[in-house]
Formats: structure tokens, sequence, C-alpha cells
């Protein structure tokens, strides 16, 4: 728990990080997120009005939630109160009240900023919902999870949601820019010029994220100085302060649901590149190489399904094939099932048919099975009819005869209706030649 000081990041000392010294020290300072500070959006007319809600910021790491949060408290003259959810605990909550009503009683607003604040579990969160909906406390949560699903619907239906963006290319080049030309909290000895090329590839790596950025200059100045002659930051100076991070990714969080998402929506949408593109995606991240290929054999069967029977069995051979050789190898098998799943023809008929059976059975129930399925394995069954005028299909023509397979009161309902992509229509057409055979039969 600490109290926010606006001007730290001014007077931060040589041996304090780049990343932190370079933290904007009024809103005027912060680059991007214009959707929420631009003139006459939501939190540039609480800060202008002095008038500051309950809002929840959630955005990627580095896209500067915990310094708007600071910046907002103190443009609307509060006392704001960090908490961390991953150190702090109730005990620490409650010891701030009595400080809070008497601040609030001399008109001093009292913002509690929650970095992390998806930590918080239900309880935590039920704690500090009272002084929140009672307008003690302002809360500011920080966070980089969907609030949908890790926030209580009380606390969040109090709160504004305010959704933040990683920062663009174009906004990252101005914060390394600022961080080379701004003496006395950017740079502290002689500044150095940065190549081109370097400067390129440093706002590309960051992938939105402004600390990974200074963190990566800061090291690759550090290099460059060591560096005997060397006149400014090359490209290899900087490869070398960053190394090859992983990319942005939580196996457990939305970046996971929004990676798969995207890999399914592009077989479904048959784009080839599109799918190998996001399986490669979840892949260098860490992902699972076998919740992918599990994900794919659900796939065949519920998007492509008779339209060609044999995309399941590709789906699961490339299960398979990951499971028995591993990465990176089995990318190549799972590289090869994606691309045939985005090129098959597309049938969710099998899908939907399971959809209205289900909807069928949970509606209404055990229906009795008609008396000529029932098997009859017993004299006492076929005196009560098990099993009567049963007709056998082989001694029909075409194997197929006019006979009720449903209970009585789903009599003619038609769960499968075969579409016109590939197989499926030779399976449309030999059902409609078998209906003309019970037609006949009849």
């Amino acid at each position: 728990m600490e109290l926010f000081d606006s001007t730290s990041s001014r007077n931060a000392g040589k041996n304090t990080p780049l990343a932190e010294r370079m933290r904007p020290a009024s809103l005027g300072e912060v680059l991007g997120q214009e959707h929420l500070l631009g003139p006459g959006k939501l939190l540039r007319g609480m800060a202008d009005t002095r008038r500051l809600q309950s809002i929840i910021l959630w955005g990627p790491p580095g896209c500067g939630k915990t310094t708007l949060a600071r910046l907002l408290a103190d443009a609307c003259q509060a006392h704001c109160i960090q908490f961390s959810a991953v150190s702090s605990g109730i005990g620490e909550l409650k010891k701030i009240l009595p400080d809070a009503r008497r601040l609030q009683r001399s008109a001093v607003p009292v913002v509690l900023l929650v970095d992390e604040i998806h930590h918080f579990n239900k309880t935590q969160q039920d704690t500090f919902l009272p002084h929140v909906e009672a307008g003690l406390l302002t809360l500011i949560g920080a966070t980089t999870e969907n609030p949908s699903f890790e926030l209580i619907s009380p606390l969040l239906s109090r709160c504004r949601v305010c959704v933040m963006h990683p920062l663009t290319e174009e906004t990252l080049a101005r914060v390394v820019d600022r961080a080379l030309t701004e003496r006395g909290r950017g740079l502290w000895d002689a500044p150095l010029e940065l190549a081109p090329e370097a400067r390129d590839m440093l706002v590309q790596r960051a992938q939105g994220d402004a600390r990974v950025a200074l963190n990566g200059l800061e090291g690759a100045v550090t290099l460059a100085r060591n560096d005997a002659g060397a006149a400014r930051i090359e490209l290899a100076h900087l490869e070398q302060a960053l190394q090859l991070g992983p990319l942005r990714y939580d196996k457990s969080g939305e970046e996971h649901y929004n990676l798969i998402s995207a890999f399914i929506k592009s077989l479904r949408g048959s784009d080839p590149d599109a799918a190998v593109y996001w399986m490669v995606r979840m892949i260098e991240a860490g992902e699972d190489p076998l919740f992918i290929a599990r994900r794919m054999v659900i796939f065949a069967a519920e998007d492509v399904g008779n339209a060609d029977p044999q995309a399941l069995q590709v789906a699961v051979a490339a299960k398979d094939a990951v499971h028995f050789v591993g990465l990176p190898e089995g990318r190549i098998p799972m590289s090869q099932a994606a691309v045939y799943l985005a090129t098959a023809p597309k049938s969710n008929s099998a899908y939907k048919a399971l959809l209205e059976a289900t909807r069928d059975v949970r509606e209404k129930g055990a229906l009795p099975t008609p008396l000529h399925l029932r098997n009859a394995p017993t004299g006492l069954m076929k005196s009560l009819g098990y099993g009567a005028d049963y007709r056998y299909p082989h001694d029909s023509p075409g194997h197929v005869t006019e006979q009720e397979y449903l209970p009585e009161e789903l009599k003619g309902r038609r769960y499968y209706e075969p579409g016109d992509e590939g197989h499926e229509k030779i399976v449309r057409e030999r059902l409609k030649a078998w209906d003309a055979l019970k037609k006949r039969d009849r």
C-alpha cells in the first residue's frame, strides 16, 4: 500500500529504471488512449470537471493503466492510495477506512487504486464493495484480464469499464524519441542516436508495450556505450538487449480465447493462410499443441462434417502425430491438418442434427421405444409384442424399407438435412432415392 506522488518520475534518480523515470507526470504528457483522453472523451471529462467515478481500466501490459489511474486521481485532487491485489489483503484495506472517513468529512475524495484487481477473490471484492457503493472510496481498478470474468457483478455494475488499447507503433516511436531527447529524465548522459532500423525493430518487437520498449532501449544504450567507438545505437545492440522474448499470451486469460477464436473462425471461413498464422501464433507463444489439435478434431466434425468425412480422420491423425513426435516437428502435421480443414467443403448439418435431437430429448423426456424396435430375448417379451412387426431392411430392394424408427410423438421428425457441398451432395441424393423406395414399399 502506498500513496501516489505525481512528481516522483520527475525526481527519480539515475539508478531508477528508464521506464519508471519516463512515466508521464501529467495527463498532458500521456501518449495514446485518445479514445479516453481526447477532447470530450470520458476520462478527459472526469479530469476537467474533477468528478471522478469508479472505473476499471482494462488493457494489456504496458499501455499505461497504472499511470493513468494515478494521474486521474491527481487531476481530481483526490487522496490516492495504491494497492496491489497480489500483495495486499483485507487487513490493509480496513486500516485505511478511518482515514477515508476523516478525509470525506473534509470533502477530500479518496481513490483506492487496485493494481491487478483480478487477483482479488470474491470475498475480498465483497469487502470493499459497500464502501464503493456508499461513496467513501472511489475505486480505480487496473487489470489485464477481462473484468466480465474476473469481477463480481455487483462491483462491476458500479464501475465504468474503460478499455485501453495497446500503444500503436507510431505512439511507441514517440515514447522512445522522448526518452532519447529529454535530458534529466530520459538518458542522463550525452544522448545517442538510434539507428532507424533499430528504432523500427524496437517499436515492432514491443507489441504495444511501452515498458518493453523503454527497457529494451535502456539495455541497448548500455551496450552501445560499452562498445568502444560506437557513435549510435545499432540494430545489433538492440537485438542483444531484447533477445527474442515470448509473444504476449496468457494460456488462462483472454488472449488465449481470442487467438483460438481467430483460428477456428479462419478455418470456418476457408482461409488457410490466416488459419496457419493463428496456429503458429499460439504455438510460438507456448500454447499446448494438443489443445490446438483437439480443437481441430472438434472443428472437423462440427464444421466440415459429412461434406468431407475424411477431415475427421486427418484431424485425429494430426492429434496423434503431434502427441507422438512432439514439437517442433509436430507443427508440420498440424499445419497440414489446418490447411486441409480450411480448404475442405463445409457443412454443419450433422452438428445441427445433434442440437435438434438434444432439444427434443430434453423437452419431451424419455419417450417410450416403439414396440417393433424393442429387443425380445424372452418369451414373455415376445408375448408382450416386443419386436413384433419389425421389418428387416436387407429383405427389401435397396436394403431400405418403410418403417418408423422414432417414437410415436416424433413421427416424421427430420434432424439431419444434408447440404449441397462435397460428399453431402451424394448423401442427399442417396436419401432422396431411399425415400422413393420407401414410398413404393408403402
